[in-house]
Formats: C-alpha cells, structure tokens, sequence
C-alpha cells in the first residue's frame, strides 16, 4: 500500500509540478518553485521503490506540503488565487496525512 501512495504522490507532484517547467510566460520564480514540486515528486518515486529504506525523507515532504498549505491557505481564503489552487492543497493535504500515518506507524 505504502509503494502506491508513494507512487501517486510522485505523479501528483509531476503532474502539479511538470506544466509549470514548460510555460514561457513564466516568472522565474514560478519555474524554480514549480523544479522544486517535481524534485519532490522525485523523492516519493525513490521512497515508492523501497519504502522501508527511504520512508524517513517523507519528513521532508510533510514539512514542505505543511509549509505550502501554511503560505497559500489564506491567500486562497482571501480569494487572490484561483479556486484550483484549492485542490492542489488539498491533495497536499491528504498525502501529507497519508505519509504521517507511515511515518508514525513506522
């Protein structure tokens, strides 16, 4: 189970992280944070190939989702991001709580 979360959590972030790479309109700033969401996405694909040897670098990835959510929450509250910012927190969200649950499980 742990292997197919991980894996999905990878796809999210390339998913989520991929397009911005690509965009020639792009601030420089938004193709650095969007390299930084692939990067993550991965580490998840390396912990999804052995998640007993790698399940620690999650801690990297619950602090950075944690710290997304805490710097775009209120301003997608605040109505100054797009709704679909919503669900991409929301999925940072979920896996956040989903890789808490491994951690703590050990």
């Amino acid at each position: 189970m742990e292997q197919i979360i991980l894996g999905a959590a990878a796809a999210f972030n390339f998913v989520i992280g991929g397009p911005g790479l690509m965009q020639n309109d792009a601030s420089r700033d938004g193709r650095v944070v969007s390299l930084l969401v692939v990067c993550f996405g991965v580490v998840y694909a390396v912990a999804a190939s052995d998640p007993a040897r790698f399940l620690p670098m999650l801690w990297a990835g619950v602090l950075g989702k944690l710290g997304v959510i805490a710097l775009m929450a209120p301003a997608l509250r605040r109505g100054e991001l797009p709704r679909a910012v919503g669900w991409v927190l929301a999925g940072d969200g979920l896996f956040t709580a989903a890789f808490l649950v491994m951690l703590l499980r050990g």
